[in-house]
Protein backbone atom coordinates (compact mmCIF):
# COMPACT_ATOMS: atom_id res chain seq x y z
CA UNK A 1 0.00 0.00 0.00
CA UNK A 2 1.97 2.97 -1.30
CA UNK A 3 1.02 6.44 -2.49
CA UNK A 4 3.01 9.03 -4.44
CA UNK A 5 2.59 12.81 -4.34
CA UNK A 6 4.54 14.97 -6.79
CA UNK A 7 5.83 18.38 -5.80
CA UNK A 8 5.65 19.85 -9.28
CA UNK A 9 8.15 22.71 -9.17
CA UNK A 10 9.42 23.70 -12.64
CA UNK A 11 12.81 22.10 -13.25
CA UNK A 12 12.97 20.73 -9.69
CA UNK A 13 9.99 18.42 -9.43
CA UNK A 14 10.33 15.50 -7.02
CA UNK A 15 8.24 12.71 -5.60
CA UNK A 16 7.10 12.05 -2.05
CA UNK A 17 6.60 8.29 -1.76
CA UNK A 18 4.44 7.21 1.17
CA UNK A 19 3.83 3.80 2.67
CA UNK A 20 5.25 0.98 4.81
CA UNK A 21 8.58 -0.69 4.01
CA UNK A 22 10.27 2.14 2.12
CA UNK A 23 13.41 2.14 4.29
CA UNK A 24 14.07 -1.48 3.35
CA UNK A 25 13.63 -0.45 -0.30
CA UNK A 26 15.82 2.65 0.00
CA UNK A 27 18.46 1.27 -2.38
CA UNK A 28 15.89 0.58 -5.09
CA UNK A 29 14.23 3.96 -4.60
CA UNK A 30 17.46 6.00 -4.56
CA UNK A 31 19.67 4.17 -7.09
CA UNK A 32 18.38 6.13 -10.13
CA UNK A 33 19.52 9.38 -8.48
CA UNK A 34 23.11 8.34 -7.78
CA UNK A 35 26.10 9.22 -9.94
CA UNK A 36 28.19 6.75 -7.92
CA UNK A 37 27.10 4.03 -5.46
CA UNK A 38 27.68 5.83 -2.17
CA UNK A 39 25.72 8.13 0.13
CA UNK A 40 26.42 10.09 3.31
CA UNK A 41 23.75 9.91 6.00
CA UNK A 42 23.07 12.53 8.68
CA UNK A 43 20.90 11.19 11.50
CA UNK A 44 20.52 11.36 15.27
CA UNK A 45 21.46 8.85 17.94
CA UNK A 46 17.88 7.80 18.68
CA UNK A 47 16.97 7.13 15.05
CA UNK A 48 20.35 5.46 14.40
CA UNK A 49 19.78 2.97 17.22
CA UNK A 50 16.33 2.06 15.91
CA UNK A 51 16.59 2.22 12.14
CA UNK A 52 20.10 2.83 10.75
CA UNK A 53 20.90 -0.85 10.28
CA UNK A 54 17.70 -1.27 8.27
CA UNK A 55 18.55 1.68 6.04
CA UNK A 56 22.16 0.64 5.39
CA UNK A 57 20.97 -2.92 4.65
CA UNK A 58 18.42 -1.59 2.18
CA UNK A 59 21.12 0.44 0.46
CA UNK A 60 23.68 -2.39 0.52
CA UNK A 61 21.18 -4.69 -1.18
CA UNK A 62 21.59 -2.48 -4.26
CA UNK A 63 25.38 -2.18 -3.87
CA UNK A 64 25.25 1.32 -2.35
CA UNK A 65 27.83 2.09 0.34
CA UNK A 66 26.86 4.37 3.19
CA UNK A 67 28.54 6.24 6.01
CA UNK A 68 26.58 7.93 8.78
CA UNK A 69 27.06 10.67 11.34
CA UNK A 70 24.72 10.38 14.33
CA UNK A 71 24.16 13.68 16.14
CA UNK A 72 22.51 14.25 19.50
CA UNK A 73 18.72 14.04 19.40
CA UNK A 74 16.66 17.11 20.19
CA UNK A 75 15.93 20.67 19.11
CA UNK A 76 19.30 21.93 20.43
CA UNK A 77 20.96 20.14 17.49
CA UNK A 78 19.45 22.74 15.13
CA UNK A 79 22.27 25.18 15.89
CA UNK A 80 25.64 26.43 14.65
CA UNK A 81 27.82 23.83 16.36
CA UNK A 82 26.15 20.70 14.96
CA UNK A 83 25.84 22.40 11.55
CA UNK A 84 29.58 23.07 11.49
CA UNK A 85 30.24 19.50 12.63
CA UNK A 86 28.00 18.10 9.89
CA UNK A 87 29.49 20.18 7.07
CA UNK A 88 33.01 19.34 8.24
CA UNK A 89 32.16 15.63 8.33
CA UNK A 90 30.69 15.78 4.80
CA UNK A 91 33.79 17.56 3.51
CA UNK A 92 36.01 14.97 5.18
CA UNK A 93 34.00 12.33 3.28
CA UNK A 94 34.80 14.25 0.06
CA UNK A 95 31.13 14.59 -0.82
CA UNK A 96 30.85 15.96 -4.36
CA UNK A 97 28.14 18.07 -5.97
CA UNK A 98 26.86 15.01 -7.80
CA UNK A 99 26.49 12.98 -4.62
CA UNK A 100 23.51 12.57 -2.30
CA UNK A 101 23.26 13.54 1.35
CA UNK A 102 20.55 11.61 3.19
CA UNK A 103 18.57 13.33 5.96
CA UNK A 104 17.43 10.40 8.12
CA UNK A 105 15.37 11.47 11.11
CA UNK A 106 12.72 13.87 12.31
CA UNK A 107 12.29 17.53 11.56
CA UNK A 108 15.45 18.61 13.37
CA UNK A 109 17.69 16.37 11.29
CA UNK A 110 15.79 17.14 8.09
CA UNK A 111 16.19 20.88 8.57
CA UNK A 112 19.84 20.65 9.63
CA UNK A 113 20.91 18.14 6.96
CA UNK A 114 19.04 20.02 4.26
CA UNK A 115 20.76 23.26 5.23
CA UNK A 116 24.15 21.51 5.32
CA UNK A 117 23.46 20.21 1.80
CA UNK A 118 22.36 23.67 0.66
CA UNK A 119 25.61 25.35 1.70
CA UNK A 120 28.06 22.50 1.00
CA UNK A 121 29.93 23.31 -2.23
CA UNK A 122 27.14 25.85 -2.88
CA UNK A 123 24.56 23.11 -3.03
CA UNK A 124 24.51 19.33 -3.21
CA UNK A 125 21.44 17.14 -3.62
CA UNK A 126 19.76 15.49 -0.69
CA UNK A 127 17.07 12.92 0.02
CA UNK A 128 14.69 13.18 2.94
CA UNK A 129 13.79 9.99 4.83
CA UNK A 130 11.60 11.39 7.61
CA UNK A 131 11.06 9.13 10.61
CA UNK A 132 8.51 11.14 12.60
CA UNK A 133 4.91 11.94 11.71
CA UNK A 134 5.67 15.66 11.96
CA UNK A 135 8.54 15.39 9.49
CA UNK A 136 6.56 13.17 7.10
CA UNK A 137 3.64 15.57 6.80
CA UNK A 138 5.47 18.86 7.08
CA UNK A 139 9.18 19.58 7.37
CA UNK A 140 10.46 17.03 4.83
CA UNK A 141 8.36 18.55 2.02
CA UNK A 142 8.81 22.00 0.52
CA UNK A 143 12.51 22.75 0.78
CA UNK A 144 12.66 24.85 3.95
CA UNK A 145 15.96 24.11 5.67
CA UNK A 146 17.76 25.82 8.49
CA UNK A 147 18.74 26.18 12.12
CA UNK A 148 17.56 28.17 15.13
CA UNK A 149 19.15 31.31 16.55
CA UNK A 150 19.15 32.71 20.07
CA UNK A 151 16.69 35.31 18.76
CA UNK A 152 14.17 32.78 17.48
CA UNK A 153 13.34 29.61 15.60
CA UNK A 154 14.38 28.90 11.99
CA UNK A 155 15.85 32.37 11.46
CA UNK A 156 18.95 31.06 9.63
CA UNK A 157 18.43 28.88 6.57
CA UNK A 158 17.79 28.47 2.86
CA UNK A 159 15.21 27.11 0.46
CA UNK A 160 16.73 23.89 -0.88
CA UNK A 161 14.38 21.28 -2.33
CA UNK A 162 15.10 17.57 -1.83
CA UNK A 163 15.48 15.25 -4.80
CA UNK A 164 13.21 12.62 -3.24
CA UNK A 165 11.24 12.04 -0.03
CA UNK A 166 10.65 8.52 1.31
CA UNK A 167 7.98 8.58 4.03
CA UNK A 168 8.00 5.08 5.52
CA UNK A 169 4.83 4.94 7.62
CA UNK A 170 6.00 1.71 9.28
CA UNK A 171 8.54 3.60 11.42
CA UNK A 172 5.73 5.63 13.00
CA UNK A 173 5.04 2.55 15.10
CA UNK A 174 8.29 3.12 16.98
CA UNK A 175 7.36 6.64 18.10
CA UNK A 176 6.38 7.19 21.71
CA UNK A 177 2.78 8.46 21.92
CA UNK A 178 3.83 12.01 22.80
CA UNK A 179 5.99 12.32 19.68
CA UNK A 180 3.28 10.81 17.47
CA UNK A 181 0.68 13.24 18.82
CA UNK A 182 3.05 16.18 18.37
CA UNK A 183 3.17 15.27 14.68
CA UNK A 184 -0.60 14.97 14.67
CA UNK A 185 -0.71 18.66 15.55
CA UNK A 186 0.61 19.38 12.04
CA UNK A 187 -1.86 16.94 10.46
CA UNK A 188 -4.81 18.69 12.12
CA UNK A 189 -3.41 22.02 10.93
CA UNK A 190 -3.99 21.04 7.29
CA UNK A 191 -7.67 20.42 7.88
CA UNK A 192 -8.04 23.62 9.87
CA UNK A 193 -6.34 25.81 7.28
CA UNK A 194 -7.92 24.62 4.07
CA UNK A 195 -9.95 21.41 4.13
CA UNK A 196 -12.92 21.15 6.49
CA UNK A 197 -13.76 17.69 5.14
CA UNK A 198 -10.27 16.47 6.11
CA UNK A 199 -10.74 17.83 9.63
CA UNK A 200 -14.09 16.05 9.83
CA UNK A 201 -12.41 12.85 8.59
CA UNK A 202 -9.79 13.21 11.33
CA UNK A 203 -12.49 13.67 13.96
CA UNK A 204 -13.75 10.23 12.95
CA UNK A 205 -10.49 8.48 12.10
CA UNK A 206 -8.12 10.02 14.67
CA UNK A 207 -8.39 7.11 17.13
CA UNK A 208 -7.59 4.54 14.39
CA UNK A 209 -4.70 6.72 13.25
CA UNK A 210 -3.26 6.83 16.77
CA UNK A 211 -3.83 3.10 17.22
CA UNK A 212 -1.65 2.32 14.20
CA UNK A 213 -4.09 1.43 11.43
CA UNK A 214 -1.87 1.22 8.33
CA UNK A 215 -4.34 2.44 5.71
CA UNK A 216 -5.47 5.35 7.89
CA UNK A 217 -1.89 6.48 8.51
CA UNK A 218 -1.01 6.31 4.81
CA UNK A 219 -4.12 8.30 3.90
CA UNK A 220 -3.52 10.95 6.57
CA UNK A 221 0.07 11.46 5.42
CA UNK A 222 -0.96 11.49 1.76
CA UNK A 223 -3.68 14.11 2.24
CA UNK A 224 -1.39 16.29 4.35
CA UNK A 225 1.49 16.06 1.87
CA UNK A 226 -0.79 16.70 -1.11
CA UNK A 227 -2.10 19.88 0.47
CA UNK A 228 1.40 21.08 1.27
CA UNK A 229 2.67 20.16 -2.21
CA UNK A 230 -0.15 22.15 -3.85
CA UNK A 231 0.64 25.22 -1.75
CA UNK A 232 4.42 24.97 -2.23
CA UNK A 233 3.97 24.62 -5.99
CA UNK A 234 1.98 27.87 -6.02
CA UNK A 235 4.33 29.75 -3.69
CA UNK A 236 7.72 28.12 -3.10
CA UNK A 237 9.42 30.94 -1.17
CA UNK A 238 6.48 32.10 0.94
CA UNK A 239 5.57 35.32 -0.83
CA UNK A 240 1.85 34.64 -0.44
CA UNK A 241 -0.24 31.50 0.07
CA UNK A 242 2.55 29.43 1.61
CA UNK A 243 2.27 31.51 4.76
CA UNK A 244 -1.06 29.72 5.36
CA UNK A 245 1.03 26.71 6.42
CA UNK A 246 2.06 28.76 9.44
CA UNK A 247 -1.37 28.48 11.03
CA UNK A 248 -0.66 28.06 14.74
CA UNK A 249 3.04 28.82 14.32
CA UNK A 250 3.05 32.50 15.29
CA UNK A 251 1.89 31.62 18.79
CA UNK A 252 3.65 28.25 18.75
CA UNK A 253 7.12 29.56 17.90
CA UNK A 254 6.91 32.17 20.66
CA UNK A 255 5.95 29.45 23.14
CA UNK A 256 8.86 27.27 21.99
CA UNK A 257 11.24 30.18 22.51
CA UNK A 258 9.71 30.88 25.92
CA UNK A 259 10.33 27.27 26.97
CA UNK A 260 13.90 27.27 25.67
CA UNK A 261 13.25 24.87 22.79
CA UNK A 262 13.21 22.13 25.42
CA UNK A 263 11.12 19.03 25.93
CA UNK A 264 8.71 21.13 27.98
CA UNK A 265 7.02 21.84 24.66
CA UNK A 266 7.53 19.92 21.42
CA UNK A 267 7.09 21.78 18.12
CA UNK A 268 3.87 20.00 17.19
CA UNK A 269 2.47 20.63 20.66
CA UNK A 270 3.20 24.34 20.21
CA UNK A 271 1.45 24.24 16.83
CA UNK A 272 -1.63 22.56 18.32
CA UNK A 273 -1.87 25.12 21.12
CA UNK A 274 -1.16 27.86 18.56
CA UNK A 275 -3.99 26.66 16.32
CA UNK A 276 -6.40 26.72 19.27
CA UNK A 277 -5.22 30.25 20.13
CA UNK A 278 -5.52 31.40 16.49
CA UNK A 279 -9.13 30.17 16.40
CA UNK A 280 -9.81 31.80 19.77
CA UNK A 281 -8.44 35.09 18.45
CA UNK A 282 -10.47 34.70 15.24
CA UNK A 283 -13.62 34.14 17.30
CA UNK A 284 -12.97 37.18 19.51
CA UNK A 285 -12.50 39.28 16.39
CA UNK A 286 -15.86 38.08 15.07
CA UNK A 287 -14.31 36.25 12.13
CA UNK A 288 -15.64 32.80 12.99
CA UNK A 289 -18.27 31.37 15.30
CA UNK A 290 -17.61 30.70 18.98
CA UNK A 291 -18.25 27.02 18.26
CA UNK A 292 -15.16 26.71 16.03
CA UNK A 293 -12.46 27.15 18.71
CA UNK A 294 -14.49 24.87 20.97
CA UNK A 295 -14.58 22.20 18.27
CA UNK A 296 -10.82 22.52 17.66
CA UNK A 297 -10.05 22.13 21.36
CA UNK A 298 -12.51 19.28 21.75
CA UNK A 299 -10.81 17.23 19.03
CA UNK A 300 -7.31 17.93 20.32
CA UNK A 301 -8.38 16.98 23.86
CA UNK A 302 -10.06 13.82 22.57
CA UNK A 303 -6.72 12.83 21.05
CA UNK A 304 -4.95 13.48 24.35
CA UNK A 305 -3.09 16.59 23.18
CA UNK A 306 -2.11 19.88 24.75
CA UNK A 307 -4.60 22.62 23.87
CA UNK A 308 -3.93 25.56 26.19
CA UNK A 309 -1.10 27.48 27.83
CA UNK A 310 -2.13 25.85 31.11
CA UNK A 311 -1.05 22.48 29.65
CA UNK A 312 2.60 23.61 29.38
CA UNK A 313 4.57 22.61 32.49
CA UNK A 314 6.50 25.27 34.39
CA UNK A 315 6.25 29.03 34.38
CA UNK A 316 5.71 31.11 31.26
CA UNK A 317 6.64 34.75 30.61
CA UNK A 318 3.87 37.32 30.88
CA UNK A 319 1.80 38.46 27.92
CA UNK A 320 4.10 41.38 27.06
CA UNK A 321 7.19 39.14 26.99
CA UNK A 322 5.43 36.61 24.76
CA UNK A 323 4.35 39.42 22.45
CA UNK A 324 8.02 40.44 22.24
CA UNK A 325 9.00 36.91 21.22
CA UNK A 326 6.31 36.95 18.53
CA UNK A 327 7.87 40.14 17.12
CA UNK A 328 10.95 38.10 16.11
CA UNK A 329 8.83 35.87 13.89
CA UNK A 330 9.78 35.52 10.21
CA UNK A 331 6.24 36.58 9.34
CA UNK A 332 7.03 40.15 10.37
CA UNK A 333 6.86 42.37 7.26
CA UNK A 334 7.90 46.05 7.53
CA UNK A 335 7.66 45.77 11.28
CA UNK A 336 4.12 44.37 11.23
CA UNK A 337 3.36 40.81 12.28
CA UNK A 338 1.17 38.83 9.91
CA UNK A 339 -1.28 36.42 11.51
CA UNK A 340 -2.93 33.34 10.06
CA UNK A 341 -6.54 33.54 11.22
CA UNK A 342 -9.71 31.75 10.15
CA UNK A 343 -13.26 32.54 9.04
CA UNK A 344 -14.13 28.98 9.98
CA UNK A 345 -12.66 25.48 9.99
CA UNK A 346 -10.90 25.02 6.65
CA UNK A 347 -10.98 28.76 5.90
CA UNK A 348 -7.66 30.24 6.99
CA UNK A 349 -6.35 33.54 5.62
CA UNK A 350 -3.40 35.88 6.12
CA UNK A 351 -3.82 39.30 7.70
CA UNK A 352 -1.86 42.06 9.40
CA UNK A 353 -5.01 43.80 10.60
CA UNK A 354 -5.04 42.40 14.12
CA UNK A 355 -5.45 44.61 17.21
CA UNK A 356 -2.43 44.07 19.44
CA UNK A 357 -4.50 44.42 22.58
CA UNK A 358 -6.77 41.61 21.44
CA UNK A 359 -3.75 39.34 20.88
CA UNK A 360 -2.43 40.34 24.28
CA UNK A 361 -5.82 39.50 25.79
CA UNK A 362 -5.82 35.96 24.37
CA UNK A 363 -2.32 35.39 25.73
CA UNK A 364 -3.05 37.04 29.07
CA UNK A 365 -6.13 34.86 29.59
CA UNK A 366 -4.10 31.76 28.78
CA UNK A 367 -1.25 32.70 31.10
CA UNK A 368 -3.61 33.61 33.96
CA UNK A 369 -5.33 30.23 33.61
CA UNK A 370 -2.05 28.60 34.65
CA UNK A 371 -2.10 30.33 38.03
Amino acid sequence: MRETVTVDLPGRAYEVRIGPGLIARAGVEMAPLLSRPKVSILTDETVAALHLDGLTAGLAAEGIAAEALALSAGEATKSWGPLEQSVGWLLDRQVERGDIVVAFGGGVIGDLAGFAAAILRRGVRFVQIPTSLLAQVDSSVGGKTGINAAQGKNLIGAFHQPSLVLADTEVLGTLVPRDFLAGYGEVVKYGLLGDASFFEWLEGQGPALAAGDVATRVEAVRRSVQMKADIVTRDETEQGDRALLNLGHTFGHALEAATGYSDRLLHGEGVAIGCAMAFELSSRMGLCSQEDPSRVRAHLKAMGMKTDLADIPGELPDADALMGLMAQDKKVVQGTLRFILARGIGEAFITSDVPGEMVRGVIRDGVSAKV
